[in-house]
Formats: C-alpha cells, structure tokens, sequence
C-alpha cells in the first residue's frame, strides 16, 4: 500500500481542487498497481469533499470495487468524513469506529489517529474523550509521520479547553503543542502554537 508520505506529496489542503487534479492525475499512472490505485480513489473522494460535492464523493466512493483491508478503512474514514461535513454527523460516528477498530487491529497507526480525531469532530458530546484517546494513541506510535498528529492533537484540545474555559488545563495543551511542533512540525505550526500560547496566557492573566 501506499505511504502517507506520498499522499502527503499529493495533498494541498488549501486548495482541494487542485488536490482533486492531482489525484485524478496520479490514479492514471502506471507505477501504482489495482489497490494503489483504489487508496488513491479514496483520497479523491475526499478532496471532491472538500470542495462540499457530497454526493459525488459518495458516489466515487461507493464505485471502489478493492478487499484491501487497509483500503477498506479508508472507504470507512472518508466516508464518515462526508456524513460529517454533509451536517450528518451522527450517521458518520458507527463509520468512524469501525474505522478506528479496524486500523488499529491492522496496524495502520496513522489511520486509527486520524479516525479517533475524526470521532473527536463528529461527535461533540464526547470530543473531550475521543482527543485524549487519539492523544494517548498517537504518543506510543511508532513512526514520525503519525506522531506529527501529537500538534495537531495537543492544540485542538487545548482550543477546547479553552472554548470551555479552563484556560489554565488549555494553556498547558497549547505548550505540548509547541514542544511538539519544535521537535517534528513546520514553521506555521510552530507559529500557530506560539501564538495560542500568547493568546490563551493573556486570557488566563486577565482572569474571568
């Protein structure tokens, strides 16, 4: 199967239509064999998604004819994706799960991450839960790629936190976050972390 790596290459999250381009692009090429191909599938749905065209990622994923069990959880995780964003949240959680169940039973740590936040988003009344579950799940990974989740993680709890206003638990996310973007992110990352780490401690120093 593919390396995220590689779909990371593909990804421009700011721009999902030219994601969308560079999806379609790839699927055409030889290099990548039948189930390579179908994972690739995968990643359109979302990027078409993305760009709020529902019901034709749906579609595109229900076209994805592969028993690859890791492409299976893929069809499970994009499609919860949809649900969610097409304001069905509660049909996405079953999905969801099982995608998170699956991954983890195959290994695929980077998936059963990015399921457990997904859960995290689609449903709210247990966000709290579902963060420090992908949280605890993601600090005993065993690649890089996977634990970069650990920014992402630390400050989306950290933004919940605060949200909820317990800004003191919510600061010390926002400074996990940065260690972790210090260690493994990018420059906006690290950006973006100082920044909540400024804004969460004014927050705190200005009291209620």
């Amino acid at each position: 199967m593919l390396d995220q790596k590689t779909l990371d290459h593909l990804w421009n999250f700011r721009d999902p239509a030219a994601s969308e381009a560079a999806f379609r692009a790839a699927m055409t090429e030889e290099e990548y064999d039948a189930d390579e191909r179908a994972e690739l599938a995968t990643q359109l749905g979302r990027a078409i998604s993305l760009q709020g065209r529902f019901e034709e990622a749906d579609a595109l994923l229900d076209e994805i004819d592969d028993d690859e069990p890791t492409v299976g959880v893929r069809i499970l995780l994009e499609r919860g994706r949809v649900l969610n964003s097409g304001g069905r949240a509660a049909m996405a959680v079953p999905l969801l799960e099982q995608a998170a169940e699956l991954a983890d039973h195959l290994g695929e740590e980077f998936l059963a991450v990015d399921a457990l936040h997904m859960l995290s988003i689609a449903d709210a009344a247990n966000a709290e839960v579902w963060m420090r579950s992908a949280l605890e799940y993601a600090s005993t990974a065993h690649d890089e790629r996977t634990k970069r989740w650990m920014i992402a993680l630390h400050a989306g709890l950290g933004s919940f936190l605060q949200g909820k206003n317990r800004l003191t638990e919510a600061l010390v996310e926002f400074q996990l976050a940065e260690q972790w973007a210090e260690r493994l992110g990018t420059e906006r990352q690290r950006a973006m972390t100082r920044q909540a780490i400024t804004e969460c401690g004014k927050a705190l120093a200005e009291g209620p």
